[in-house]
């Protein structure tokens, strides 16, 4: 379970990214956070791995907080933690095995992973990731030969390999076509219900948000304004959330600001 008690996180310029946050996220959940660029939910993301250091409250992580942890306790937050990012982040010249193999560097010892001694089960268990996301076929293809949705199912099953407790999907679908990111999006959502893996998503296209949320978070200005299950979320509740009137255009293709 992952617990935020009045978190708040100031940047050094005095920018505010997080005012605030009160919000109790259960084991299992698939909760989908929207909002405009610059609402703070990268930030909130971001915040639960600690790629970002919140400045007040507490962030309990399984009963843990989280906001003061250093170098060891980090790295064993992070091993249970998987991280899906927009831009992918494969080694682009490394092939596929190699790159869902990084998703085992946080069980491994220093010297098998400067060496890439990694042991047969990790092996397998790669493959299996990959098959899990219909991409086994690609193993020894170099990650830049592959298509925009190849690399974010290759980093699908690197977080697979990572056997986490906990995903959290920072904009996974914004560089994809709407037939991708649909495909993406299902399998981040078989994930979750099969190995019940909590799972947080960042998404800017509301239709997306309502098809495969457990649960919608609504950010805007560094807080939470709209935090309830998908079932409770109308037009009206984006419109609430955006501080504006959603379009036709918008509910296709999202309400985020150029």
């Amino acid at each position: 379970m992952i617990e935020f008690n009045n978190v708040g996180l100031v940047y050094p310029n005095g920018t505010e990214g997080l005012k605030n946050i009160n919000a109790t996220i259960k084991d299992g959940e698939f909760v989908v956070i929207v909002g405009l660029s610059g609402a703070g939910k990268s930030t909130f993301i971001r915040s639960i791995n600690r790629l970002v250091t919140p400045t007040s409250g507490s962030l309990l992580v399984d009963s843990e907080d989280i906001i003061n942890y250093h170098s060891g306790d980090l790295r064993k937050l992070r091993t249970k933690i998987g991280m899906i990012f927009q831009n992918y982040n494969l080694v682009k010249r490394s092939n596929v095995l190699k790159n869902v193999l990084a998703g085992r560097l946080g069980h491994t010892g220093t010297l098998r992973s400067i060496f890439s001694l990694f042991k047969k089960e990790d092996i397998g268990l790669a493959y299996e990731s990959l098959k899990r996301v219909n991409i086994d076929e690609k193993i020894y293809n170099r990650a830049d030969e592959l298509s925009g949705g190849q690399q974010q199912r290759v980093s699908i099953a690197r977080v697979l390999t990572q056997k986490p407790k906990y995903i959290l999907a920072d904009e996974p679908v914004a560089s994809l076509d709407p037939p991708t990111s649909h495909q993406v999006m299902t399998y981040l959502k078989k994930i979750n219900k099969e190995d019940n893996i909590t799972t947080i998503v960042n998404l800017h296209f509301i239709d997306m948000a309502m098809e495969y949320a457990d649960r919608i978070i609504g950010m805007r200005a560094g807080e939470i304004v709209f935090d309830g299950p998908v079932s409770e979320v109308s037009e009206k509740t984006f419109e609430e959330i955006y501080g504006r009137s959603i379009r036709e255009d918008d509910l296709r293709g999202g309400a985020d600001e150029s």
